[in-house]
């Protein structure tokens, strides 16, 4: 069974940083399309970034190109989102996912998701 578990989030001042983690278990990350949604408040959930490490596709919200990157420890199976430079508008639970497809457009069809890590962005 696949699992994916969040963290890293919490409360950092605008113009700062966190870096967030997923920890993948069931499945291995550089196999699939891993990816990293947020949902904010009164929002719907929207995709900040997702890749595709096998086919060399990688997918950034407009919002967050410049800003956020995603990587991966393969040892550790987990996927990480740098997230530098930091917004109040950036404030939201991120989700992990897992599976699907990523086109330059978008992330589509993903099957597995983490319970999500809050990161607020605030003075």
């Amino acid at each position: 069974q696949v699992q994916l578990v969040e963290s890293g989030g919490g409360l950092v001042q605008p113009g700062g940083s966190l870096r967030l983690s997923c920890a993948a278990s069931g499945r291995t990350v550089s196999s699939y399309a891993m990816g990293w949604f947020r949902q904010a408040p009164g929002k719907e959930r929207e995709v900040v970034v997702a890749v595709r490490w096998s086919v060399g596709i990688t997918y950034y919200a407009d919002a967050v190109k410049g800003r956020f990157t995603i990587s991966r420890d393969n040892a550790r199976n987990t996927v990480y989102l740098q997230m530098n430079s930091l917004k109040p508008e950036d404030t939201a639970v991120y989700y992990c996912a897992s599976g699907g497809i990523v086109t330059p457009q978008g992330y589509y069809g993903m099957d597995y998701w983490g319970k999500g890590t809050l990161v607020t962005v605030s003075s």
